[in-house]
């Protein structure tokens, strides 16, 4: 399944509480239930006013429609077209 990471603006993030966090995945998790299983978050990265999401989606579009249905920005969404690592230099 393709694999995007969604780029999404969301100013004072990194200084949400703990409590503000489990919120906003709750209801992230709860529109991914009702879309179905060939959408799936593996993780995201938070830094101060970006969150990073990693999903897996049949389409750019699935993305696009759970961020709609969960009120959440998509700012940019890039499919991933190779992963790299320390490996990928032996």
């Amino acid at each position: 399944m393709p694999k995007f990471v969604i780029e999404r603006e969301i100013p004072g993030i990194g200084n949400l509480s703990d409590t503000e966090v489990r919120e906003i995945s709750q209801k992230s998790v709860t529109v991914l239930k009702g879309m179905g299983p060939a959408i799936q978050w593996l993780h995201s990265y938070v830094t101060g006013d970006k969150l990073y999401c990693v999903y897996l989606a049949p389409d750019e579009a699935a993305v696009r429609e759970h961020a709609r249905r969960g009120g959440f920005p998509a700012n940019r969404i890039s499919a991933v077209r190779r992963l790299i690592d320390p490996t990928t230099a032996e």
